[in-house]
């Protein structure tokens, strides 16, 4: 094994490779130096309400949840008010989101519920378990 390897050492040679000479003459000037402590803004994470009147209301807040930074409180108070069956496809269109962005879904004080993406949790205690296997 050392001979094979002395052999491959002594067949590529110690020749010694610059920059200058691999870099095409094209780019010989014109380059841009980057930096490692530049003003990369972190990413924050956003607690935003929401008003569900109708249906269509529920695309901004689809689009905030799928960016991954937010959790949304939604009132669906006044499409209850409005109409159900409105209600239950926008819940159901919540649940779908919620699940393909591996995120949780909960309902609180009736006309809220809060939707979170796959880095947080809603935390239930052992009695709203039980209320919901109900």
């Amino acid at each position: 094994m050392k001979k094979f390897l002395s052999k491959i050492k002594s067949s590529v040679g110690q020749k010694e490779f610059s920059y200058d000479e691999d870099m095409p003459k094209e780019f010989e000037e014109d380059y841009v130096e980057l930096t490692a402590d530049g003003d990369v803004p972190k990413a924050r994470i956003v607690v935003r309400p929401f008003i569900v009147q109708d249906f269509s209301d529920i695309k901004p807040v689809l689009d905030s949840l799928r960016e991954g930074y937010t959790i949304a409180l939604v009132n669906i108070g006044p499409l209850r008010e409005r109409d159900m069956i409105e209600l239950k496809r926008a819940v159901n269109k919540l649940k779908k989101t919620c699940d393909a962005i591996d995120g949780d879904i909960a309902g609180f004080g009736g006309d809220w519920i809060v939707v979170t993406p796959s880095f947080a949790s809603v935390h239930r205690t052992n009695a709203m378990e039980s209320f919901g296997d109900e």
